[in-house]
């Protein structure tokens, strides 16, 4: 006997249903265990590529988790069989470009002219590399590319460049501010405004990216560029895609 589009529709309904219920069983308890052991926040967790386990996005990254909880991987999973692509920043990109959607208006941002392709730097005013890079600011710029700049002040909050990079964000001109920041220039004025949480605001977020030094590149696609890369090198890079 043919059964009806309908009996058909509640089937499939009830196996989805079914599916989920099994997969809440599993990641509830492991979301659970991995805030409580690691006291991480966790965005969510979905199967990964990898049969029995878990993928977790959490405010430190992508972590690869047993179906137990008892076993846990952090690093960058690849596809053999896929010219190596790297499933593990493919899976960051969307979260990137949607969470940098979050942190609109608080960037210093150096516009290019005429521009071609943006991209997100988060930076630290001490770091040797970062300077290098906005050594070059106008040649960024010149060859189409905008950049927006993230602080990210590298030793955390209790050190000098947190406060510094308060100030910068608070100062009335925030791109001269971070440009004699970054030639060791200090600034006068005050390290407590409203603009002045976007620094904790944009360290938290580079956490999440995954971002472990600076200066961490972030593209409009949301792949990221871990250190420095010079300005025709970065253009080569996004013409590539």
């Amino acid at each position: 006997m043919k059964k009806s589009l309908g009996s058909l529709l509640v089937g499939a309904l009830l196996t989805v249903a079914t599916v989920a219920q099994a997969s809440d069983d599993i990641t509830q308890p492991l979301e659970a265990k991995i805030t409580s052991t690691l006291g991480i926040s966790v965005d969510k967790i979905v199967p990964s590529p990898v049969d029995g386990l878990f993928q977790v996005y959490s405010d430190k990254g992508i972590l690869y988790v047993s179906a137990d909880g008892s076993k846990m991987l952090h690093g960058t999973m690849y596809d053999l069989d896929n010219r190596m692509a790297n499933l593990t920043d493919a899976a960051m990109g969307e979260v990137r470009k949607s969470q940098l959607a979050s942190i609109e208006g608080t960037t210093i941002d150096f516009k290019a002219k005429d521009e071609k392709y943006v991209v997100t730097v988060f930076t630290d005013i001490t770091c040797g590399y970062c300077r290098k890079l906005h050594n070059s600011i106008d040649e960024y710029n010149d060859l189409g590319i905008t950049v927006r700049y993230l602080a990210y002040p590298r030793n955390g909050r209790n050190a000098q460049s947190w406060q510094d990079m308060e100030q910068i964000w608070c100062a009335e001109d925030q791109q001269q501010a971070l440009t004699n920041g970054k030639a060791n220039i200090a600034n006068s004025g005050s390290a407590s405004c409203d603009a002045a949480k976007s620094v904790g605001k944009h360290y938290s977020l580079g956490g999440s990216f995954g971002v472990t030094g600076t200066p961490a590149i972030v593209t409009a696609d949301g792949g990221l560029i871990p250190g420095y890369m010079p300005p025709q090198k970065l253009l080569q890079s996004l013409q590539q895609g």
